[in-house]
């Protein structure tokens, strides 16, 4: 009786990811985090960044994390020559990069009436937790919808 044997290498294949995704996205989530502090650095300081990350941690961890592994998956996507439309991921990195805006943006108040712009400075004070929670949904959609998209492509290459 002869036995039909997979090796090992080409049974893991199918789930394996290369580094390179990886690393791609924990750099985005890097750079929105450095963003994220440099923005309220320039307002108020370092210490109130510091500070603010430490109040708003866990919203500014499920953002940058979110993020981060969006911006990973679609670099993988790519690497596998996906032709996934970039709509979504555009729409959901951006309300991403939004909500952290307007967590640091009332920062800015003290800057805004100067310019003429002390009513948005309001408005993005008044809705910042909406807006971070607005953030997090749209990553969690960014990603179910891109996980689509890599098992789709998957399917397509394995036929």
């Amino acid at each position: 009786m002869k036995t039909l044997t997979i090796p090992v290498r080409a049974r893991l294949s199918q789930f394996w990811i290369p580094m390179r995704p990886i690393g791609v996205g924990v750099l985005a989530a890097g750079s929105l985090s450095i963003f994220y502090l440099s923005v309220i650095t320039l307002a108020q300081g370092w210490s109130h960044a510091v500070q603010q990350l430490t109040d708003d941690r866990y919203f500014i961890a499920a953002l940058v994390a979110g993020f981060g592994t969006q911006v990973g998956m679609f670099s993988y996507l790519r690497s596998i020559h996906a032709r996934a439309a970039s709509g979504g991921v555009a729409a959901s990195t951006s309300t991403s990069a939004t909500a952290m805006l307007a967590c640091c943006a009332h920062h800015l108040a003290d800057l805004l009436p100067v310019v003429g712009l002390s009513g948005a400075a309001i408005f993005l004070n008044a809705y910042k937790t909406p807006f971070l929670w607005l953030g997090i949904v749209m990553n969690l959609v960014g990603v179910v919808y891109l996980l689509r998209k890599i098992l789709q492509q998957r399917r397509m290459t394995c036929h």
